[in-house]
């Protein structure tokens, strides 16, 4: 049971590291024509010039949020990369969905404000996410109201067909918003 998409669809994606968005959004890529972009992708590279080696420890979790929000502060490298990206998305005539990973709610925020308003929010629950990692970025991703909360509390097999359902419903609703009236 597969829609095609009306209009190019964005969303925002959040979550706690093990919550399954990256699961979520590779089985999205099997039935759409998928971009799956993070504004932490920049500060990864920056980092790794500083030392960083690709690690998902607290520390090293601690430290690419922090070096997010300085950058943020600094200069937005997280949004503008983001923007950037969505442009060239809204260009690509191929590509169907967008999923921006952010984590922070002011971050959230001001992506939905710079494209105006034209996606939807989703967090992602359950999967083996922590209670805690020691971090703002981690820590603070339930502190938003999202337009939809998927809980991802199904054993791997019965994921895809479980969250295709679920993406099928958003689709519905998001279509019609374009439906004339």
């Amino acid at each position: 049971m597969q829609s095609t998409l009306l209009h190019k669809l964005i969303i925002v994606i959040n979550g706690k590291g093990g919550s399954g968005k990256d699961t979520i959004c590779d089985i999205v890529s099997k039935h759409h024509k998928t971009r799956n972009i993070s504004t932490i992708t920049p500060i990864k590279e920056v980092a790794s010039f500083g030392g960083w080696q690709g690690g998902k420890t607290e520390k090293d979790r601690k430290f690419l949020s922090d070096l997010k929000e300085l950058f943020s502060e600094y200069n937005d490298l997280p949004n503008n990369y983001a923007l950037n990206e969505y442009k060239s998305f809204m260009k690509n005539q191929c590509e169907e969905v967008l999923f921006v990973h952010i984590r922070e709610p002011e971050n959230i925020n001001k992506f939905i404000k710079s494209i105006d308003g034209n996606c939807i929010t989703l967090l992602v629950t359950g999967g083996k996410s922590q209670n805690s990692y020691g971090n703002r970025s981690d820590d603070e991703v339930e502190n938003y109201t999202y337009d939809y909360i998927y809980n991802n509390t199904k054993p791997l097999d019965e994921v895809e067909n479980d969250f295709m359902a679920f993406f099928e419903n958003i689709i519905n609703e998001t279509e019609r918003r374009y439906l004339p009236h």
